[in-house]
């Protein structure tokens, strides 16, 4: 049979004086977690999901766009893509509403295919109306040359925002959890996080900002490149809208001659 010590024996003092010992460093140990995770940035820890709304909003953005085009430059049926798009973002909403934070191999290529869609129809739109205006046959008014070049260059800032955000350390389900240590895009916060909140770390909109100022400057302006894919995708951003705003803007110069 077994033998429990009775009060006052040798095992049941060694549990009390461990009882003690562990109340009186538990203060201790709290503040040594506490102050672990104010030396560790927000961007390399596990943190909570980031809000849905605003990469939602952005798509919604980019299949409204296509709508605006010509029934010329847009993928047959036109109500296709968009209809597809529309169906899998409700898709990825239902199974992160509020928060994206929970992730599977099917909900992260569900994702893919939605940005890979939508990169489809403003590939297709941009490369029939560069056709279009080297030959001659696009653009004989100004006003709508100018709006649809506009459309097609805003889904563009908006596509590469979503793959940059998509892509970066795994995606964002993966950078709450922070499987990964080493970015692909290095943001001003990460090298100075003293001037930064304490919860920072990069959001959809960031990646936007990214998108847009690398779009307007055809280079990287405050958010470095790392990995190689990341300087390809920049390099191809930059060269696809040079490329829009150069064609059309001369051509619409050419119209108002």
């Amino acid at each position: 049979m077994s033998h429990h010590p009775e009060p006052g024996q040798p095992g049941n003092v060694d549990s009390e004086r461990l009882a003690r010992i562990e109340a009186l460093l538990a203060p201790a140990v709290t503040g040594i977690e506490e102050a672990g995770r104010r030396l560790l940035p927000a961007w390399r820890r596990v943190t909570k999901g980031e809000p849905r709304w605003p990469s939602t909003l952005a798509v919604l953005a980019a299949v409204a766009l296509q709508f605006t085009l010509p029934e010329r430059l847009a993928i047959h049926p036109e109500w296709l893509l968009p209809t597809l798009e529309t169906a899998l973002l409700i898709a990825l909403v239902a199974a992160n509403p509020y928060r994206i934070e929970r992730g599977s191999a099917l909900y992260r290529w569900a994702g893919l295919v939605l940005i890979a869609m939508i990169s489809a129809a403003n590939g297709w739109s941009a490369v029939h109306l560069v056709i279009g205006l080297v030959r001659g046959t696009e653009g004989s008014d100004a006003g709508p040359l100018l709006a649809t070049g506009g459309s097609i260059w805003l889904t563009n800032v908006i596509v590469f925002a979503l793959w940059y955000w998509e892509w970066d350390r795994g995606g964002p389900v993966a950078r709450i959890h922070a499987e990964r240590t080493y970015p692909d895009f290095l943001f001003p916060q990460m090298q100075t996080p003293e001037l930064a909140p304490e919860h920072w770390e990069p959001q959809f909109p960031d990646y936007l900002y990214l998108s847009f100022t690398n779009a307007t400057a055809f280079s990287p302006t405050d958010v470095m490149p790392l990995t190689r894919w990341a300087k390809m995708l920049m390099l191809l951003q930059s060269a696809v809208s040079l490329l829009t705003v150069v064609l059309v803007v001369a051509r619409a110069v050419n119209i108002f001659k």
